[in-house]
């Protein structure tokens, strides 16, 4: 449980006995696997379906998802105080069965009948995997307006796709991927992009390579050799696909970010206790300046990156446009998080380079966030234009 000191004052009542009951199931439960599910491998799927059996078995399966497809349907704005407990650990949100949300969500309102009841009930059980596959090699993934794989239409119905994705998330065990591909034109058009719903099992579809993220697993590169894709594994409309990537990426970011403030206020906790229980010749490590700056700093930003994250909560929940405020949060955060872990690795010392602590894995994490979902730079360089077009008579920062 969060102490006084790094709590959300903003936790309404009814969402905060879920948060201390999350907390401890990630601090007792996923936090001691987390070298087993880090490694990957037999034992690290052995390992999350255990999880994911305990957590349903205590309530605390799928939070977020609708209640209509096997979820709590669990508002936004509640748990968005949850997810801040629940990915502390980089591991939580598949334990919890929170990480489809994105994709059930995106299949739910822009997926066919066909693929709604096929896919939706399975996904948001655990059963099926799915991931998202937009950024290409030799291609800016800020930019998809450069996306080269194509999607030509089959003579008999259909797609057929052809193209290299990489950077992926989860890819290497996921059972479904959503392509951004190219349906009409030619790059760097920027209409005639699709989204398509493909099976990991179709034929001419291979994951290339994993492509550790600073020597952590979990990102693949995969190739689409001609693979048939049914007419109706379209996702939305066809040339649309930047109008259903933006609102998932809204959201996407707005949770990342919410999960990288718990992943810096789980460095802050190390960090904390080092400083208390690390005992010098003279004394306490607490007691030196230079500590107590580190955490001051360290406070300083979780406390005041917070407010920014839940603004975003807010303006989505809301149904608005939220591009500053989730450009704001995500640049916030993610330095947070990398300021945070670093600060606790000093404390730390040597051991805070090691195996015995999280650390490492925290910071490079935060180093990470700061690329992933678009780089600081991208998300700088628009919510200034945004500003500075509010100034024009007329416009507005939407």
């Amino acid at each position: 449980m969060l102490d006084v000191t790094l709590g959300d004052p903003q936790c309404p009542p009814e969402a905060q006995e879920l948060r201390d009951r999350v907390a401890d199931f990630v601090r007792a439960r996923v936090v001691p696997c987390e070298p087993v599910l880090d490694a990957g491998g037999p034992d690290a799927a052995a390992a999350l379906r255990r999880l994911r059996e305990e957590a349903k078995s205590e309530g605390l399966w799928a939070l977020p998802l609708p209640a209509e497809l096997g979820g709590q349907g669990l508002p936004l704005r509640s748990y968005a105080h949850v997810a801040e407990a629940e990915g502390a650990s980089d591991h939580g949100p598949a334990a919890l069965g929170s990480a489809s949300l994105l994709d059930a969500l995106m299949l739910s309102r822009h997926g066919s009948r066909r693929v709604r009841e096929r896919c939706l009930a399975p996904l948001v059980a655990g059963d099926l995997r799915a991931c998202y596959a937009m950024t290409e090699p030799d291609v800016p993934g800020t930019d998809p307006f450069l996306t080269t794989t194509r999607a030509d239409e089959g003579e008999g119905g259909g797609w057929l796709v052809t193209g290299r994705k990489w950077f992926i998330s989860g890819a290497a065990d996921a059972d479904l991927v959503t392509v951004l591909a190219r349906t009409d034109g030619r790059a760097p058009d920027r209409e005639g992009l699709s989204l398509l719903l493909i099976p990991a099992v179709s034929p001419g579809f291979r994951v290339l390579r994993e492509l550790p993220v600073l020597g952590a697993a979990g990102q693949a590169e995969i190739e689409l050799d001609g693979v048939p894709v049914d007419a109706d594994h379209l996702i939305g409309e066809r040339g649309q696909a930047l109008a259903v990537a933006a609102e998932r990426l809204q959201l996407g970011r707005t949770l990342r970010c919410l999960r990288w403030l718990g992943q810096a206020t789980r460095a802050f906790e190390l960090m904390r206790d080092r400083a208390v229980t690390r005992t010098r010749s003279r004394g306490p490590l607490g007691d030196l300046q230079l500590v107590q700056r580190h955490l001051f700093e360290s406070l300083l930003a979780l406390r005041t990156t917070r407010p920014l994250v839940h603004e975003a909560v807010s303006r989505l929940d809301a149904g608005g446009d939220a591009h500053v405020e989730v450009g704001l949060a995500k640049v916030a955060a993610a330095r947070t998080l990398q300021l945070v872990a670093d600060a606790a690795i000093q404390v730390h010392g040597a051991a805070g380079l090691g195996p015995d602590t999280a650390l490492p894995a925290l910071f490079h994490t935060g180093r990470a966030a700061r690329i992933l979902d678009g780089p600081d730079e991208l998300h700088i360089t628009s919510v200034a234009r945004r500003v500075l077009r509010a100034t024009q008579p007329g416009r507005s920062t939407r």
